[in-house]
C-alpha cells in the first residue's frame, strides 16, 4: 500500500510525529510518499525506499491513501486534491481543535489499521463556486469548508442579493454572506452564530455575516439546489470572495458568483465508532480552556 505523507512543517511536533509515522509503515511493508520539499525538511527520515513527488497533483496520483500531520488548514489544503484524484485521507491532529482529524498524536499506531482495511468511509460533500466577471472571464473554485463573500478594504457594509435556482429569494445587509459545507458548519458559519450541520448531510448552508437586521439568520438549502448571489459595490470599492480562508479574488458590480453541489466528494477514513455530536462537545471544551 503506497501511503502520501503529508506535513505541516511549520510545527515542529507535526515534523516529529510524521517521522514517526513513516517508521511505522516502512516497518509493516508500506511504502511512504512524501514532497520533495518536505523531505529537505527531514520529515521523512532512515526510510530508504521513501519516493518523493514534485508537487501535490504528482502525490495523489501515485497514493492509494494519504495522511496529513498538522491541523485543519493542512487537512483543507490536501482535502481538494484527494477528491480530484478519488484518494482517501486521514488527519493526525496537532493543531488547536482538529474538527477534521480523525487521531490524536498518542494514537498514532492505530493508523495501521489503513494496511487492514480495518476503516469506514466518510463521504463529506464539497461546493462548486463560480465566479462570473461582467468582462467573460470566469474563475471556478472548489470549497471544502466554506465561500465567503464580504466587503473589501474599507470597512462598510454591502448590499448581496442571492437567487435560488434563477428566482430571487433574499437581499442582506450585512458584513458579507457564507456558503457552507456540512464539514464548514462548525468552521465560520459556526463563529457567525450558523447552526451545526451533521457533516455526511447533502445540503448548503447560508450565514449572513453581522446582518444589519434582526431577522436575516441562517438558511438550509437542499443539495441540488444552485445558488447565484451578486453584490452592491459602493464607491467602486471590490468585495472579496474567499474560498476556504486560502484563495481570494475580487468581486465587482455584476459580477456574479454561483454556489452549488460539487460531483467530486472527500472521503475522510473514520478508524473509531464515535458520535459526532460529543465529538463536537469535547472540541467546543477544549475551545474555552
Amino acid at each position: 500500500m503506497k501511503i502520501a505523507l503529508i506535513v505541516n512543517i511549520d510545527k515542529k511536533r507535526a515534523v516529529e510525529l510524521a517521522g514517526k509515522i513513516a517508521r511505522i509503515f516502512d516497518e509493516n511493508g508500506a511504502e511512504i510518499l512524501t514532497l520533495k520539499k518536505f523531505a529537505e525538511y527531514g520529515v521523512v527520515i532512515n526510510i530508504d525506499n521513501a519516493i518523493t513527488a514534485e508537487d501535490y497533483d504528482e502525490l495523489f496520483k501515485l497514493c492509494d491513501a494519504a495522511i496529513t500531520v498538522g491541523g485543519d488548514g493542512t487537512i483543507i489544503h490536501s482535502a481538494k486534491y484527494a477528491a480530484g484524484y478519488d484518494k482517501p485521507m486521514i488527519g493526525v491532529n496537532v493543531g488547536r481543535l482538529g474538527f477534521a482529524a480523525e487521531v490524536e498524536p498518542d494514537n498514532i499506531s492505530d493508523l495501521l489499521r489503513l494496511l487492514k482495511g480495518d476503516y469506514k468511509l466518510q463521504n463529506r460533500m464539497l461546493l462548486d463556486v463560480t465566479v462570473n466577471h461582467k468582462d467573460g472571464t470566469s474563475h471556478k473554485f472548489l470549497a471544502v469548508n466554506d465561500a465567503t463573500v464580504a466587503r473589501g478594504r474599507l470597512s462598510r457594509i454591502i448590499d448581496i442579493s442571492v437567487s435560488l435556482d434563477d428566482s430571487p429569494i433574499s437581499e442582506y445587509h450585512a458584513d458579507g454572506i457564507l456558503f457552507s459545507t456540512p464539514t464548514g458548519s462548525t468552521a465560520y458559519s459556526l463563529s457567525a452564530g450558523g447552526p451545526v450541520v451533521f457533516p455526511e448531510m447533502k445540503c448548503i448552508l447560508l450565514t449572513p455575516i453581522c446582518p444589519h437586521s434582526l431577522i436575516s439568520r441562517s438558511v438550509l438549502f437542499d443539495g441540488k439546489s444552485v445558488l447565484n448571489s451578486t453584490v452592491k459595490i459602493r464607491d467602486n470599492t471590490p468585495a472579496v470572495l474567499s474560498v476556504d480562508g486560502e484563495e481570494n479574488i475580487e468581486i465587482h458590480a455584476d459580477d456574479k458568483i454561483t454556489v452549488r453541489k460539487s460531483d467530486k466528494i472527500l472521503k475522510l477514513i473514520t478508524l473509531y465508532d464515535r458520535n459526532f455530536y460529543q465529538l463536537l462537545n469535547e472540541k467546543l471544551k477544549e475551545r474555552k480552556s
